[in-house]
């Protein structure tokens, strides 16, 4: 049977979502911007759109600008937070275990003179928060962390940014890369004590090529790109913090794939016993080690097969119809930078399997998973 476990790269679009694309295709294909009657349907669109994804995120329309995804929201959460906030200091602080779009933009800004602390993780991915606080200071202009980390499921303490910020009475503005997050455990900006918050859509069930940044009302971020007036920053004399001409097909998809999610404290429990129920099998199996900290986000479960390289695995589950990957899609072809921070033996860091699960993972799939990965390790080792 084919099973899918690679969610935290891509998930399948939920009908909702295929169904909202093509109306916006066929009926509501105006531009947005057009004052005409085409025009003001997709405008109606977008703002019922809008309403949508900032309902399911706990805030207020105003508060969500839409993007291309998850990348193009943390390149301008970043620079747009470092360039409005420079005159304030130059420090910025995050982890070493960043999505590549953050860690990279990263290096970008510090390249430019910012100052960018990466902290360290022990060998489940967890930081030590009294180096948070001590990494914080008044010169702090920027805290970014991911809530979920992609690769390893690591829930990081991301409220502890901002109580640092206030005891360090930094101005910094806080942002969360909430990609891995959103619509898989309740999260609130407000409660999480964020400025700033990256979300995206085809990670939901919704389609590629749109996201959101969430930028809490009076924040000021420097747009990064112009020529357009389209995402506006409405409270701030209507800055225009991304132009272009909204996609609104995508859009549309996302919003509809917002209303689709499922109560996530529902949901939680039962991804928490799906993931118990793998691990427990998995971990009957000789050589198969989990990487993942047992208080991970129960979607995403990352294990290594001593003896087995991830390619030759990924390759036998896969004409198997079995998907699963060896790390972030945005890092195709490396070692995982994650696992390496985490500082695992080489053993571990040749065999790693990401698993992860959505709303529609199965017990068949997850036993024709176990089935894969004990046949894979007979047969690839009999080849050797």
């Amino acid at each position: 049977m084919d099973a899918y476990f690679d969610n935290s790269a891509t998930t399948a679009p939920c009908c909702e979502a295929v169904n909202a694309v093509a109306d916006a295709m066929t009926r509501c294909w105006g531009n947005p911007s057009s004052l005409h009657r085409q025009g003001n349907l997709a405008k109606e669109l977008l703002d019922s759109s809008r309403e949508s994804v900032a309902k399911a995120l706990s805030c207020v329309p105003e508060e969500i600008f839409f993007t291309s995804g998850g990348t193009e929201s943390n390149n301008l959460a970043l620079k747009g937070a470092a360039y409005q906030m420079r005159r304030m200091g130059r420090r910025i602080v995050s982890t070493s275990i960043e999505h590549p779009s953050v860690d990279e933009t990263l290096n970008r800004l510090e390249a430019e003179g910012f100052e960018v602390i990466k902290l360290k993780v022990d060998s489940y991915g967890r930081i030590n928060e009294r180096e948070l606080y001590s990494a914080v200071n008044s010169n702090t202009i920027l805290i970014t962390m991911m809530l979920v980390n992609n690769e390893v499921g690591t829930i990081m303490p991301v409220q502890a940014a901002k109580r640092a910020a206030m005891m360090a009475r930094s101005p910094a503005l806080i942002h969360c890369d909430a990609v891995q997050a959103f619509g898989k455990m309740p999260i609130k900006p407000a409660l999480l004590g964020v400025d700033l918050m990256t979300i995206s859509s085809h990670k939901i069930h919704g389609p590629k090529g749109v996201g959101a940044l969430y930028i809490r009302k009076g924040v000021k971020i420097k747009p990064v790109t112009t020529g357009g007036e389209q995402e506006q920053q409405k409270n701030n004399n209507n800055l225009s913090i991304r132009p272009g001409t909204e996609a609104m097909p995508a859009i549309a998809g996302f919003a509809a794939a917002a209303r689709a999610l499922p109560d996530p404290k529902r949901e939680l429990e039962h991804i928490t016993m799906l993931r118990d129920y793998m691990v427990s099998k998995l971990t009957e199996l000789d050589g198969v080690v989990v990487n993942s900290p047992p208080d991970a986000l129960p979607y995403v479960t990352n294990v290594s097969v001593i003896g087995i390289k991830s390619e030759p695995m990924l390759n036998f589950l896969s004409d198997r119809g079995i998907c699963v990957s060896s790390g972030s899609a945005c890092s195709k072809g490396k070692k995982s930078h994650v696992l390496l921070q985490m500082g695992l033996d080489r053993k571990r860091l040749d065999s790693p399997l990401r698993i992860s699960f959505s709303r529609f993972t199965t017990v068949q799939e997850i036993d024709a998973l176990i089935t894969g990965i004990a046949e894979g390790k007979k047969v690839i080792r009999a080849i050797k």
